[in-house]
């Protein structure tokens, strides 16, 4: 039994709704009557030990900010918050259907018997996360695989990714966390790979069994497309199934800046889209090119692997290419890409030195190219794309990056205090001052371009996550985890009153 399943029992036996565990302090006890305290503090160690040992595998547990997960006990969903401050947390333990006998029992001289910190080791919870509410129903399709009847369940309940493993349950992800997807079984290899295998074109099969890994694209009519990758680890076969949905979102329901957008209507330059996986970039370069669809007419060719979003003919001529499928390599696709006569492409991944200099060049020549890179800021989108050549030619590409970038979106997904994710954004368009000291090899002082061109529609990282803070779109202390410069976030939070005396002392005020 976990060290919390004592706790709960505690809580319904005495009659409480809650209970607030604090590193060093009294546990707090709730009641319909006020609050009680136990006689016996709770050390900072068995606290952690308490918490890393419920965690739900795929959560992640920032020290120094915090986490929500769902824990069950005896059938019961269990909402447990850590805010996690240095050398001091505090953890709210907030069963879902409270007791309705409001009369507290007498406490016990110690109600919380916590074991030692050795014997508390990181296991899988006890029981799975109680599932949120579906928030679309897809019971009027008919699907005729098992994986594509689960595929329907994460939909049901707005997951965007879909896991599967050998040995394990199946997992989702939830607003950017990591959850069990109920009363769904284990399965062991031999098992999940036939039921992979059910939806897994014949090529890819053959590359799995070759390599072990292999990428792919399936589609449920009526529902969603989904991007997959198949893999072997140290159990044996794994999937990830990430949904893509058919319907491409406007600008303004992702948050696109006009300065963005104006990018669109560029004749000639690179737009490079960045930031880590998984955090939309493919959402934001379906939206860039869904909005020149309707608003150009040209001929679009765009590169991927696999296709995601599907894009039809509108005011524009669209050839969307698959790796593997229609041309053996993003380098290939796009030095042909220069005899199919057209205006705008799109890389979906500029993974190495010959793509990334064949995209600079056709940008050079009369193109508008969008591509991807996994960088985290607009000035280290720069400096990547100069370290990936050798040394005697990057005199070359920084002059030539210098008049061929136009523009860089660097973004990362937050959660939203309300539930779902929102983008924040780091805009840098490339003027004359951007791209002297992109030849100049003084690309450190991009930042200091963007933080003081506000006007010209840059902004900062830092800026678009104090927005969203002061909106109370997302907490300050999501903001802060997802600052690439904290100390100046931190700095900004500050000088803005959101929060008092620094990190440590905002996040002990805003969880009392």
């Amino acid at each position: 039994m976990a060290q919390i399943d004592a706790l709960l029992q505690s809580i319904t036996k005495f009659g409480a709704q809650s209970a607030l565990l604090s590193s060093g302090e009294k546990v707090q006890l709730s009641f319909p009557t006020g609050k009680r305290y136990a006689s016996q503090t709770t050390p900072h160690a068995n606290l952690v030990a308490l918490v890393e040992e419920i965690i739900p595998a795929g959560v992640t547990l920032n020290r120094n900010g915090g986490t929500t997960f769902l824990y069950s006990h005896n059938g019961v969903p269990v909402t447990i918050r850590v805010d996690a401050a240095l050398n001091s947390w505090k953890v709210a333990i907030e069963p879902k259907h409270a007791p309705a006998d409001s009369t507290p029992t007498p406490l016990p001289e110690h109600p919380t018997q916590m074991r030692p910190t050795e014997s508390a080791a990181p296991v899988a919870p006890a029981a799975a996360p109680a599932p949120p509410r579906p928030v679309k129903s897809y019971a009027h399709l008919t699907v005729h695989t098992a994986i594509e009847r689960l595929l329907l369940k994460m939909l049901e309940l707005g997951a965007s990714d879909l896991h599967l493993g050998s040995s394990v349950p199946p997992f989702v992800r939830l607003h950017g966390v990591m959850q069990q997807l109920p009363g769904e079984p284990t399965l062991e290899p031999d098992d999940l790979l036939a039921r992979i295998y059910e939806i897994t074109p014949e090529r890819n099969r053959e590359e799995f069994e070759r390599r072990n890994d292999t990428d792919f694209a399936h589609s449920i009519p009526g529902a969603s497309r989904f991007r997959i990758n198949l893999f072997r680890d140290r159990h044996g076969p794994a999937i990830v199934f990430r949904a893509i949905p058919f319907e491409i979102l406007s600008p303004e329901q992702i948050g696109l800046p006009k300065s963005v957008l104006e990018l669109c209507y560029l004749t000639k330059g690179l737009v490079l889209v960045t930031g880590p996986t998984g955090f939309g970039k493919s959402t934001t370069l379906a939206t860039l090119i869904d909005h020149v669809n309707q608003n150009r007419t040209d001929h679009i060719v765009t590169i991927e692997d696999p296709i995601e979003f599907v894009h039809e003919n509108k005011k524009c001529l669209v050839h969307q290419r698959e790796v593997h499928a229609h041309t053996d390599s993003f380098k290939d696709a796009l030095r042909a890409a220069l005899r199919e006569d057209p205006d705008i492409v799109l890389v979906g991944e500029m993974r190495d030195l010959e793509t990334i200099a064949i995209a600079v060049e056709t940008a050079e020549t009369g193109h508008l190219v969008f591509g991807t890179l996994h960088t985290t800021t607009a000035p280290s989108t720069v400096d990547r794309v100069i370290d990936q050549f050798p040394a005697d030619r990057q005199e070359q590409i920084r002059t030539m990056l210098a008049s061929s970038l136009k523009g860089v979106i660097s973004q990362v997904l937050c959660k939203k205090i309300n539930g779902g994710r929102v983008a924040a954004y780091e805009i840098l368009i490339c003027n004359s001052a951007v791209a002297n000291l992109i030849r100049e090899k003084k690309t450190f002082q991009i930042y200091s371009i963007i933080q003081t061109s506000k006007q010209l529609g840059m902004t900062t990282l830092n800026d678009s996550l104090l927005t969203l803070v002061k909106n109370k779109v997302i907490d300050f202390r999501e903001a802060y985890v997802t600052a690439v410069n904290k100390v100046e976030f931190e700095g900004q939070l500050t000088r803005e009153g959101l929060v008092k005396g620094g990190m440590a002392e905002g996040s002990e005020k805003a969880s009392s």
